[in-house]
């Protein structure tokens, strides 16, 4: 017997009771220890931050880190599953700064690195137990309680093992590079941070006039978009090739002429229809060695400027383009790479009037203390500027414009594009290796690998590894106070053994009070101040986590590359590159062989969601209302597993559960009722195999088709193909359910032969519990109440994966079966077209097309109600058509009425709460001669339908259970309950 199962379905409670049964019997913990001797089936997991609640994006991340690796163990592989955190950075610096009430970088160096940090190291792990809760009600099965950190002495050592190795590899410099910096942070960002935080502003461009010094009448036109980097201005750039030209025309306030020059074929986008007459032309070459006056000249009076005599000059570039703008580029080499790249070509002097705050120096005259980019008001410098150049009759026009800026991905800050010194990993030297090793990964979807992850890897600039920040691994750099010589240690022995202290922690507020004498002159050695990129520490996760190499040497090998990773498509740009790339340097190896890249959950409305506008419902709402497993099959099988965006719809994700779970918790509580009536079970022999062909076709086909779903499914998951496989599903449910089920169902109580019965048994059984455990990954509360109750083993979770019997699968069954539907569907099309109901039984339907066997035209017969099918010869190949004998005898109509009346009375045995196996006695009564002599003369049918001992017509009057208006006539019928024989 099996336990009892409500046939309403209440998914959220049957999960919390297998939730705790899991936590009970430590189930998920026997899951990998099965399989301790079984091969290594190896996941990397990017560790999320603590620093709030899990969202949409973190349960599509986390769904797919455990269908994976659910479906890996089933399939016999030891699947370690441990848990990290993320600790380090801007996220946990910038929470500490708020609650502190910091706004400058210059605050935390007065109150003190070691408090600042202290107050970081407080705040890292602040939702950890949202985390846990969220985590364990979705169902993902991670190790947890034995989380590693990044933070943690163990993790920073192998951090600083990889710099190392990178230093030792001659793959780490230092270097002067014009980069994007957040001014808020006072930081450098590496090339895929600045891509993440692009964001559409409104700016204002300016043309500016620069007047030649040896003829203030004419004016060199320059176009730029950062009217704040003019103060740095030092040179002009034009191209050699291009045609220029000086026009003439006169100035609208005091009508004399003046002088422009700028590109020819600019001239008519920058002029318009004003008057004007071109007085020269010339190549670019020609305007180079021009001297001009300064716009501001605070740098051009220093006597002390490096390389003054070349400044203020026009020189040739190679970039300079006629696209738009003038086709004149104003130089400021503190400002932009292409403009330092040309200012140390041509010795220009180096003016960088800002500092790495975005403030405006002193020596900057009027403008010092003022913000280039304040977050608050991007215009309010630039407006200021372009005041000056219009009060000093150096501005030509300027234009309010609509463009794509870099923001810092973590505050929000306008970057500025800006020269300064940092350490850098030489990509250029490993590209061409890592480009060839990208070519052995699997990427799911595939475009991925040529598209956004291979371009991006094909554009890889050196990669800026230090930051001017305070919570972070630090760079493990110690430099000689007089000798300049450096050291680079690479673990904790190293630096205790050189200082003679015991190191406990390897955090910029300790290592930084950590000084030893020089190798090489004995001077003293002081760590260089920079931290990593937490970039370093995400791509260096692999070692890490493992604290490899100071131990787990032969679990590291046996693990890596990881056989399996996932994450968001903005991955692509980070963490999947740093993975690669480090992997590159270091093993000359690909760091994961196949990865899943997800897409972003938005509202239902397209836009993002957002807990100010309460447009998404709570997730945990959700979990509450549906059940984890239905919004894990609703993601799944959505495109956000393909790289795609998924607008998250309540309604959609109730119709799973209104559809295939509903139908599959139906076929999983009809088996049981069924069963436990006829107190069947399994014989033993049949519960791990099968031990004879089924001789039902409807068996059967079921079965071809569970195993071509067997098939398909190891497929798409081989392939990490999530949600082609997971769409596998409905159909299949749909088959059994509204098919097999719907068409076997007599068969359970009322079969022709006790063989019959215990075939569909038997199939029914098969099925359940083959698809309970190949749905286990992907729904695991529901595969689990199923294939505990049917098999009584104790988890679905520690059952092996299905395989499929290829000689099971009868494609030419699955085809003519999908035909004899079809032929069943058209019927009935006809049927509804002349408006004959399916009660009212037919005698005849003609079809053509494939012909079927007889079992199969009995189905056709009985879903349709004919008493006879035909096939007719000589149709039209490949074609089919359907057509019905409409005639209704008195036989036919009498059946009709029966068919009617047994409608009736189950529905009245519904009302009653009988039990399906109940036998009663019916009486009724009518006003219809015709109808009872209908009714007389299809009793024994209906009473072996309803399961009814006699029927008989009420003689005298009675008040019965209820009336019914049948197209003959009035009838009233009244049931009871058979007390008397429990048969």
């Amino acid at each position: 017997m099996f336990k009892e199962v409500d046939s309403k379905m209440n998914l959220p409670e049957i999960e919390e009771r297998i939730l705790d049964f899991w936590d009970e019997n430590k189930t998920f913990q026997k899951s990998i220890e099965q399989r301790e001797d079984s091969p290594a089936y190896s996941f990397f997991d990017g560790p999320p931050f603590a620093t709030g609640t899990p969202h949409y994006g973190h349960i599509v991340a986390s769904t797919m880190k455990d269908v994976v690796p659910r479906y890996w163990t089933m399939r016999g592989y030891r699947v370690d599953r441990k848990w990290g955190w993320d600790c380090h950075g801007l996220p946990i610096e910038n929470i500490a700064e708020k609650e502190l009430g910091i706004t400058h970088k210059k605050e935390i160096e007065e109150m003190g690195v070691d408090k600042f940090n202290a107050v970081c190291r407080s705040k890292v792990l602040g939702y950890v137990g949202e985390w846990e809760k969220a985590i364990r009600r979705l169902g993902r099965w991670a190790d947890m309680k034995n989380s590693y950190k990044t933070m943690d002495l163990p993790y920073m050592e192998s951090v600083w093992w990889v710099f190392k190795t990178l230093w030792d590899k001659g793959l780490i410099y230092e270097g002067y590079r014009s980069m994007h910096i957040c001014p808020r942070c006072e930081t450098t960002l590496s090339q895929s941070e600045v891509a993440e935080g692009y964001k559409m502003v409104k700016d204002i461009s300016v043309i500016a006039e620069f007047k030649l010094a040896d003829d203030p009448e004419t004016s060199v036109l320059a176009w730029t978009t950062t009217p704040w980097t003019l103060i740095g201005n030092v040179a002009l750039a034009v191209g050699k090739e291009i045609k220029y030209v000086k026009i003439e025309k006169k100035d609208q306030g005091s009508g004399r002429p003046v002088k422009f020059i700028l590109a020819q074929n600019r001239v008519k986008d920058i002029f318009g229809d004003d008057e004007y007459k071109i007085v020269e032309e010339f190549k670019g070459s020609d305007l180079v060695g021009l001297s001009y006056k300064p716009l501001f000249d605070y740098y051009a009076k220093q006597p002390d400027l490096k390389n003054k005599e070349h400044g203020w000059h026009v020189v040739d570039a190679s970039f300079v383009t006629t696209e738009e703008g003038t086709g004149v580029v104003h130089i400021a080499p503190a400002f932009g790479e292409d403009d330092m790249k040309l200012g140390q070509e041509k010795c220009l002097p180096f003016v960088q009037h800002v500092g790495m705050d975005g403030v405006i120096k002193p020596e900057a005259g009027e403008f010092a203390g003022m913000h280039v980019k304040a977050i608050d008001d991007y215009q309010k410098t630039d407006v200021e500027i372009i005041k000056y150049l219009d009060r000093t009759n150096q501005l030509f026009s300027k234009a309010k414009f609509e463009h794509s800026y870099p923001h810092c991905w973590r505050c929000d800050t306008p970057l500025l594009n800006y020269a300064t010194s940092s350490w850098f990993v030489d990509i250029l030297a490993l590209k061409d290796d890592a480009i060839n090793l990208a070519k052995e990964i699997n990427w799911s979807p595939k475009h991925i690998k040529e598209g956004r992850f291979g371009k991006w890897l094909e554009g890889a600039r050196d990669w800026s590894i230090s930051r001017q920040r305070f919570w972070a691994s630090v760079i493990p750099i110690w430099r000689c106070e007089e000798c300049g010589e450096l050291i680079v240690l690479g673990s904790v022995a190293e630096l205790e053994q050189l200082s003679g202290q015991k190191v406990v922690d390897l955090h910029k507020d300790v290592v930084d009070k950590i000084a030893f004498p020089c190798p090489k002159c004995k001077s003293k050695a002081l760590r260089i101040p920079d931290v990593l990129d937490t970039w370093f520490d995400s791509g260096s996760m692999p070692y890490a986590e493992l604290h490899y190499p100071f131990e787990n040497e032969e679990k590291f090998n046996e693990r890596f590359p990881a056989h399996f990773i996932a994450e968001g498509q903005d991955q692509t740009r980070a963490w999947f590159y740093y993975l690669h790339v480090l992997a590159t340097a270091l093993k000359k190896s690909i760091a994961f062989k196949h990865v899943i890249v997800n897409g972003i959950v938005l509202a239902e409305d397209g836009k993002k969601m957002s807990k100010r506008l309460q447009n998404y419902p709570d997730p945990a709402e959700m979990f509450d209302k549906y059940g984890a497993d239905v919004i894990r099959f609703y993601l799944l099988s959505s495109p956000v597993m393909q790289a795609e965006n998924l607008n998250f719809s309540e309604s959609d994700m109730a119709e799973f559960s209104r559809g295939m779970f509903r139908m599959m918790w139906n076929s999983y509580s009809f088996f049981v009722l069924y069963a436990n009536i006829d107190k069947w079970e399994p014989a033993k022999e049949r519960k791990s195999q099968r031990t004879e062909e089924p001789n039902n076709v409807l068996d059967q086909w079921i079965l071809s088709e569970l195993h071509t779903l067997i098939k398909n499914v190891n497929k798409g998951m081989e392939e990490y193909n999530l949600t082609a496989t997971t769409r596998l599903f409905p159909s299949f449910i749909d088959n059994l359910s509204n098919w097999y089920i719907r068409r076997s169902r007599k068969r359970f109580w009322k079969s022709e032969s006790d063989e019959d019965k215990e075939q569909a048994y038997h199939t029914l059984y098969e099925i359940l519990v083959t698809l309970a455990k190949l749905i286990a990954p992907f729904t695991p509360f529901l595969a689990e109440e199923i294939y505990k109750n049917l098999t009584g083993e104790e988890s679905v979770h520690l059952a092996d994966y299905p395989s499929a019997d290829e000689g099971m699968i009868n494609e030419p069954l699955n085809l003519k079966m999908a035909e004899a539907r079809k032929i069943v569907e058209a019927g009935l099309s006809l049927r509804s077209a002349e408006k004959v109901k399916v009660r009212q039984p037919l005698a005849l339907l003609k079809y053509s097309g494939v012909k079927l066997d007889s079992q199969l035209e009995e189905i056709i017969a009985d879903e349709v109600n004919i008493k006879a099918v035909s096939y007719l010869e000589g149709g039209e190949a490949g074609a089919s058509s359907v057509a019905l004998d409409f005639t209704i005898t008195p036989e036919l109509k009498a059946e009709g009425v029966a068919r009617d009346l047994i409608r009736s009375i189950q529905a009245l045995r519904k009302k009653a709460d009988f039990k399906i196996n109940d036998r009663i006695y019916i009486s009724y009564q009518t006003d219809s001669k015709g109808l009872e002599q209908s009714i007389e003369q299809t009793k024994d049918l209906i009473s072996k339908e309803v399961l009814a001992k006699s029927m008989h017509k009420q003689k005298e009057e009675a008040e019965l259970d209820e009336e019914y208006d049948l197209p003959e006539g009035k009838i009233w019928v009244g049931i009871r309950r058979d007390h008397g024989n429990e048969d």
